[in-house]
């Protein structure tokens, strides 16, 4: 009896001090995750004016505003899609291909992947302002270089339709480094061997890639993909500071939205409502992804 009681002294003290350890986490989570979240999902059914202070429930009014009564939503939206459609596939791909390149021994290699992944670290404000001066229509450094060889470049910042590609391309590369050392980590975890017996039955490298490298990258393949499309549903500070949602809305995405309506018409409650909207569209997303991933398997 007594080695029973000493036996389950020791197990509460274990569960006590695993508890203990990990109580900080816990902590921070609940206040920094779930307390706030909870509590945009309150403010959605208020109609709060943060100007005068007043918070009135209004239940799911916001919501139906949103979704039947608000068509400059549906164009925000699009412009998300949009955006997120132009990022995640642009920069899988270039990331893949840098990694290809990259997984290589040569002279400088190292070199080269630290360019890349340089702008990852570069601070996001810095990086956007830079390119606001390159992208100006006459004084821009992209248009001169265009000069150079007799091409007259586009107002890219200023015009609907170049407006989104360029933000698109710049955010692109901005964080294209990071997936791209991701991807050099899981080619580098791939066994020489697939590759040697591949090339003794005579195949080639787009048969090598095809067939073996590419289906062992699904799983880091996913990963890069969702975590790629819920950061291009939630950019702000390259449209806040490049174009500011312009021209013509162009570029009108979601999360800024969501901060022209809280901070510039002080609507807390209505911009609470879009982000509980912009929550669930990101978290379908990714249960999508996860479930196409799933049935392919």
């Amino acid at each position: 009896m007594t080695t029973a009681a000493s036996q389950r002294s020791m197990q509460f003290q274990e569960t006590l001090s695993g508890w203990a350890f990990i109580s900080p986490l816990l902590l921070g989570f609940g206040l920094f995750f779930v307390g706030p979240l909870i509590a945009i999902f309150g403010y959605s059914l208020t109609e709060w004016n943060i100007l005068s202070q007043r918070s009135t429930y209004v239940g799911l009014k916001n919501y139906h505003n949103i979704l039947f009564d608000n068509p400059e939503f549906w164009q925000v939206l699009r412009s998300s899609l949009i955006f997120a459609g132009g990022l995640v596939p642009l920069n899988v791909a270039l990331s893949l291909a840098l990694a290809l390149a990259l997984n290589k021994a040569f002279r400088g290699v190292i070199v080269f992947r630290t360019l890349f992944f340089a702008p990852v670290v570069t601070a996001g404000a810095a990086w956007a302002i830079v390119w606001t001066f390159l992208l100006q229509k006459e004084s821009g450094g992209v248009n001169q270089m265009l000069a150079l060889i007799g091409i007259e470049g586009p107002n890219w910042l200023r015009e609907p339709d170049w407006a989104m590609v360029s933000v698109i391309v710049t955010r692109v590369l901005k964080n294209v480094g990071l997936n791209m050392i991701l991807y050099l980590a899981a080619l580098q975890t791939i066994s020489r061997d697939y590759r040697e017996a591949a090339v003794l039955d005579g195949a080639n490298r787009w048969q090598i890639f095809r067939n073996i490298t590419w289906p062992l990258l699904a799983p880091t393949t996913l990963v890069i993909t969702i975590v790629t499309v819920v950061g291009s549903l939630k950019v702000f500070d390259h449209i806040y500071l490049m174009t500011n949602g312009g021209p013509e809305n162009a570029t009108l995405v979601l999360a800024y939205y969501i901060y022209e309506r809280a901070f510039e018409f002080f609507e807390v409650g209505y911009a609470s409502s879009l982000a509980v909207v912009l929550f669930f569209i990101t978290l379908g997303l990714t249960l999508a992804q996860w479930l196409m991933k799933r049935e392919t398997d």
